[in-house]
């Protein structure tokens, strides 16, 4: 029997930390030494007989692999002083990604895009939800140069309200979300953005998110400007060259929905021609879960090519 590899969980009474756990408990690789929750300290994680303990409490020397659930600003105090102790961390918080004024401390971790990067990382960035979609979608066509960058791009995201975070809110209670529909953050400088224009340079993007009345995933449609005889059959043919048939990206005829990902770490693609319009311009709609492919699914890939693992293992495709 191959040895199992001891991590650890910091912060995983939020729902980010709550998924790790949960994608953690199909791994067969992996052994979960504890979690922690000052808040929730001594009740149940979802992983069968293993309780949260106080952050004080963490055992960090017993561990090969932490995942950082923190809260945001929080996980590079955390990292300051007790990086050294841990050989491996996936961070999912905003405090090392593109754009946070210490991306060069990381790796950006999108393991369909830079593997071998990721296998030799020690630190990674893990994207954000709504940039893995915007990102994914774009990259491989930017890279080939398809895309009509003199005019902007519209992407209109929606997420369900988990992508908020767990701490009560009072715009976020059923009374207030069930039955509507609304946009945020509007004015084109979501705190996302500099993720998305770090990694995607020269593409000029109008994002425009809004609030879901569900849970869970994240459902984007995207107007991308493409050069004359570029189609929506060249742009999956680029994704399927790109992607694959690996890893957790998968590219379909019809429209992605949230049905396709809710509850797994699947990054949905699907793209359509338009009529009418005097600049060519193919919609391209992109669906994953913000807790899965978006968040604790992506994490965990990360994880197995820091550990040389098949990066999809355990992960729910």
């Amino acid at each position: 029997m191959s040895r199992l590899v001891p991590v650890g969980v910091l912060g995983g009474s939020g729902y980010t930390g709550l998924e790790v756990l949960r994608v953690l408990r199909g791994h067969d690789g992996v052994e979960v030494r504890f979690s922690t929750s000052d808040s929730e300290a001594g009740k149940p994680t979802p992983m069968p007989g293993l309780s949260f303990i106080p952050v004080a409490q963490a055992r960090l020397e017993e561990i090969e692999v932490a995942f950082l659930c923190l809260p945001h600003g929080e996980a590079a105090a955390w990292v300051d002083k007790n990086g050294k102790s841990v050989p491996k961390i996936v961070d999912l918080t905003a405090d090392h990604r593109p754009g946070s004024g210490r991306e060069s401390e990381a790796v950006y971790g999108l393991p369909e895009v830079n593997p071998a990067e990721v296998a030799k990382a020690r630190l990674i960035a893990n994207p954000g939800c709504y940039p893995t979609g915007v990102i994914m979608s774009l990259l491989p066509l930017q890279k080939a140069g398809v895309i009509d960058d003199a005019h902007p791009i519209m992407v209109s995201a929606a997420s369900g309200v988990t992508g908020a975070g767990r701490a009560p809110k009072r715009e976020l209670l059923f009374g207030e979300v069930f039955g509507d529909y609304r946009p945020y953050g509007l004015g084109n400088d979501h705190r996302h953005l500099k993720e998305m224009r770090a990694t995607l340079p020269g593409l000029q993007l109008l994002f425009v998110p809004h609030l879901l009345p569900v849970a869970r995933g994240i459902l984007e449609t995207i107007a991308l400007p493409v050069r004359a005889g570029v189609d929506a059959a060249r742009v999956k043919a680029l994704w399927k060259n790109a992607y694959g048939d690996r890893g957790a990206v998968r590219v379909i005829d019809g429209a992605p929905s949230l049905a396709d990902v809710s509850g797994n770490d699947l990054l949905v693609l699907g793209a359509f021609d338009n009529v009418g319009l005097a600049t060519p311009t193919v919609t391209v709609v992109a669906a994953l879960d913000n807790l899965g492919k978006g968040a604790a699914g992506q994490a965990v890939q990360n994880m197995n090519l820091m550990l040389g693992y098949e990066s999809g293992r355990g992960i729910r495709c």
